[in-house]
């Protein structure tokens, strides 16, 4: 794969859009200079930089990145400014009389070049960045990933939540060792996962449906949320069957709470047999923080545990239907 070096102007779109308010929040620039009495302007000056582009790059970045960072003066291995995560090189003699945007625009600069690739697409008023730190990641598998964005995500933002932003990033992350997970608008995928199971694109109709969910903290159980997410891939995913993923069968040893698949099978039979758009309605309480146990009971006119036995007794009454290629 080609090495991309990016330019700071790509980043002011979107990458790094991030509110001078919260720039600052949890990060931490340390500043070893000798001569700092001698050098105050010129170390305000990276003090300012490093708030403007660091935390932005960090959001991209990927995996626990450093918010803790050290910055060291050089003169002779750093022609610029070297960067990485928790790590910054300056030069000493050029960073002298350099002026705001020269430096911000420089540490960009060496902070890109941790990634290995980046792009940015947009379709029909939807937008996707696209950040890899695998040198080895199947051209075939990021264009999938791509693809499933473009076909996926606008359906299910104008199926549930129109509010949701047209505007998300994808990052593949070599140090990330689970799956995939959402925040903000971030999704972070496994480099070793991607690797593992080349297929599994519908990843992408899970982790971008909680993009829409943004339910934010406190709004309802895990297992309703995760299982909210697995029901829409099963009924939106774009080729379930060539990943082999489908919903278990029922048995008496599991319960709604597992939560994933196995939620998700039992809203599925929830959707077939109890109350057509149950989910969509759940979905929109959550959003709004108004879903208590209770909701149950008002929408369906049962509890949870009273719909959960009754699934058991006729849980076979359901019929699947999974997408294909």
């Amino acid at each position: 794969m080609i090495k991309k070096f990016l330019i700071f102007a790509l980043v002011s779109c979107l990458v790094f859009s991030a509110s001078a308010q919260n720039r600052e929040r949890g990060y931490k620039l340390t500043i070893n200079d000798p001569d700092s009495a001698a050098n105050a302007i010129m170390d305000a000056k990276l003090n300012v930089a490093f708030f403007s582009v660091y935390p932005g790059f960090a959001q991209a970045d990927g995996y626990r990145t450093k918010r803790n960072v050290v910055l060291d003066f050089v003169t002779n291995e750093t022609p610029t400014i070297k960067a990485k995560a928790g790590e910054i090189k300056v030069n000493s003699e050029w960073v002298k009389n350099k002026s705001q945007k020269k430096i911000e625009k420089e540490l960009f600069t060496a902070l890109a070049k941790n990634w290995v690739s980046y792009s940015k697409e947009k379709h029909k008023g939807y937008t996707l960045t696209f950040i890899s730190k695998d040198p080895d990641l199947d051209p075939v598998v990021r264009k999938n990933l791509i693809k499933a964005y473009f076909e996926i995500y606008p359906t299910l933002v104008k199926t549930f939540n129109e509010k949701s932003t047209h505007d998300v990033l994808f990052v593949v992350d070599t140090a990330y060792k689970a799956v995939a997970e959402a925040s903000g608008n971030r999704i972070l995928f496994s480099a070793g996962y991607m690797k593992a199971h080349p297929t599994d694109i519908d990843v992408v109709t899970h982790e971008t449906m909680h993009i829409v969910q943004g339910y934010g903290y406190s709004a309802g159980p895990v297992w309703l949320t995760e299982g909210i997410a697995d029901y829409v891939r099963y009924k939106f995913g774009v080729d379930n069957v060539g990943s082999k993923w489908s919903l278990p069968a029922y048995n008496e040893k599991q319960s709604y709470k597992n939560s994933y698949r196995i939620t998700a099978r039992f809203f599925a039979w929830l959707e077939q047999n109890v109350k057509p758009g149950l989910i969509a309605a759940l979905d929109q309480q959550l959003r709004a923080h108004q879903y208590t146990e209770q909701s149950w009971t008002v929408l369906t006119g049962k509890t949870v545990d009273q719909l959960w036995e009754d699934y058991g007794k006729a849980a076979d009454k359901i019929t699947l239907t999974y997408s294909s290629k």
